[in-house]
């Protein structure tokens, strides 16, 4: 049941590219908020763009890493006890596993979400990059909850 966490995000992830893809031809800016617009970028490195100079093969050497790290989360998470716990990593995997199939595809991650205050731009973002820090957050959250739970104990 908890893999559908993961489906859900990939499915969501893939579909508002795919989406965003077509609207973008040719690419252009979109505002959607006096704080947020949609654009069309290509990430070939990993967050924040860093690692994006790298070798012709370096997006999929990114993907592997990245398919190795989803390997140890599920495993973790058919450890795992704590079902918040549990949803965080499934959102991470689901995340991950999204921009892997970008690398594939596309040979880089497309963003496509621009957040931006006083002339400063947040660098561009997807569904799976939010999914991942929702699921990393939700993890800190829990292992900070749990922990002052053990020592009220």
């Amino acid at each position: 049941m908890i893999y559908l966490i993961s489906l859900a995000v990939i499915l969501l992830d893939q579909a508002s590219k795919i989406f965003i893809l077509d609207v973008m031809n040719p690419p252009q800016t979109i505002e959607i908020l006096p704080f947020a617009n949609i654009v069309l970028a290509y990430n070939k490195g990993v967050s924040f763009s860093m690692m994006a100079n790298s070798s012709v093969y370096g997006p999929y050497i990114l993907a592997i890493v990245a398919l190795l790290i989803c390997a140890g989360l599920v495993w973790w998470m058919m450890k795992e006890k704590d079902k918040w716990t549990r949803v965080g990593i499934a959102l991470i995997i689901g995340g991950a596993i999204g921009n892997v199939i970008d690398r594939f595809l596309y040979g880089a991650v497309v963003d496509f979400v621009d957040l931006h205050a006083f002339g400063y731009h947040w660098p561009a973002f997807n569904v799976a990059d939010s999914a991942i820090c929702i699921g990393a957050l939700l993890i800190l959250l829990r292992a900070f909850r749990l922990s002052r739970e053990k020592k009220n104990v």
